[in-house]
């Protein structure tokens, strides 16, 4: 194996691993022994060192860790500060408003009112601290049942559940249709 390969794969080690490894892990996934591994690492120290790089390799007794320059930190923590923005998509504003109008409501529930599971879209929105565990089911497993947070109150301009909006008989009539519609579908699938 060339000596860049080997280089790019240690790389991905101490990146991928995040803490120190150790060199003779390292030597044994490149199929090397530990002098050479070492030498590897040591010109991937200096050329890093070298091209004022970002990262740097720091070595530990006998392992070694990736990590962030010190004077790269001042920056790390501007990016941190910043406030994340989420986006909704449409299978999570789906989830949302099944748990919004039907809470306290659990995943089952959810999964059962959109047709298909939505672990990953209950998982984000819990995530981003719209939804939240407010209890368990009591019955067998003691399902977690959700409901909406103060953050969904603050992110969509309520004040609480009564101003959510309401949807007249005809626009019921209208998306149990539609639903009705798709559902044939898919058995004709």
């Amino acid at each position: 194996m060339e000596i860049k390969k080997m280089q790019g794969i240690i790389e991905a080690i101490l990146f991928t691993m995040g803490d120190s490894v150790e060199l003779s892990r390292i030597a044994s996934a490149i199929e090397h022994d530990e002098e050479t591994t070492r030498k590897l690492i040591h010109n991937m120290m200096d050329r890093y060192k070298k091209e004022d790089r970002g990262i740097q390799i720091l070595e530990m007794d006998d392992s070694f860790q990736m990590c962030t320059k010190k004077n790269a930190y001042e920056y790390l923590i501007r990016i941190a500060k910043q406030p994340k923005r989420y986006v909704l998509t449409d299978v999570m504003l789906e989830a949302l408003s099944i748990v919004a109008y039907k809470q306290p409501v659990t995943r089952l529930e959810i999964d059962k009112i959109r047709g298909v599971k939505t672990d990953h879209a209950v998982n984000k929105l819990i995530e981003y601290g719209l939804i939240e565990e407010v209890g368990r089911l009591d019955a067998p497993g003691r399902p977690i049942q959700f409901g909406t947070t103060q953050e969904f109150f603050r992110r969509f301009g309520l004040q609480s559940l009564d101003e959510l909006p309401t949807l007249d008989e005809e626009q019921i009539a209208h998306f149990k249709e539609e639903a009705e519609d798709e559902a044939q579908l898919q058995l004709d699938i």
